[in-house]
């Protein structure tokens, strides 16, 4: 399942969220290891001050697994279908793991990122200059 994820950066914890980015140890040890990274890369921040992003999970309750990695940096405000539950391929069995290649969430994805800006452009400039190039690269690119 997709889940439109909605989070506030904890107060204090933007350097470690950064350097954790950076270093790509966001996420290790989860099964999910390799999403956080997906996720930060395409998250965005709103003018409400909440960061959002698509993920996809596959937990029998939403972001089960992620959501103790999430927690060490944000604080999660929503957790939300992505889409209808109905529709998913994997969710009503039709095929498994469907998630992982899916374009389910194609239009909200758009929509998402003309909001706001850049959540890790505009993290590298709330905590000074930054080397997150690599993921910054990859945004640019899946934008062109």
């Amino acid at each position: 399942m997709r889940y439109l994820v909605r989070a506030r950066v904890r107060a204090g914890c933007e350097k470690s969220l950064r350097r954790a980015i950076e270093d790509e140890s966001l996420g290790r040890g989860s099964v999910a290891e390799g999403e956080y990274l997906r996720n930060m890369s395409e998250a965005r921040i709103c003018a409400d001050q909440t960061v959002r992003w698509v993920e996809v999970c596959y937990c029998p309750t939403p972001l089960l697994e992620e959501r103790p990695y999430w927690e060490e940096y944000f604080d999660v405000v929503k957790v939300q279908d992505a889409h209808d539950r109905r529709q998913c391929r994997d969710e009503n069995g039709s095929e498994t793991w469907a998630c992982g290649n899916c374009d389910c969430t194609a239009r909200l994805e758009q929509k998402l990122n003309s909001m706001g800006e850049n959540f890790l452009k505009s993290l590298g400039e709330a905590v000074g200059s930054c080397t997150m190039r690599q993921l910054n690269n990859e945004t640019d690119q899946k934008h062109e």
